[in-house]
């Protein structure tokens, strides 16, 4: 599994470890990913999602699921993300 949000791209980064000496030495830097269950009010069910901790208060302050995945960029998006997010619109889009 890697380690990226499946609704941000939020993905690993790397730098240094300086030391007090100015030794520096590469490390990385891992998203704070987290397992959980987002509920779509659109589609009546909810989803699970590895998704950072920063995505989850973004997600909450959009105002829910469906409408941060109104706004999300499709390339940002995981594959099983994009499915949800065109399912979403399906069942929003006047019938």
């Amino acid at each position: 599994m890697s380690r990226r949000c499946e609704l941000t791209g939020k993905g690993v980064m790397t730098g240094n470890n300086v030391s007090h000496a100015k030794n520096r030495t590469r490390r990385r830097f891992l998203p704070n990913l987290n397992d959980v269950t987002l509920a779509s009010e659109a589609l009546g069910r909810s989803f699970k999602f590895r998704i950072a901790a920063s995505t989850l208060r973004t997600v909450d302050h959009r105002g829910g699921l469906d409408a941060f995945m109104a706004k999300a960029n499709d390339a940002d998006l995981s594959a099983s993300a994009l499915k949800v997010k065109k399912d979403i619109e399906k069942a929003l889009a006047p019938a």
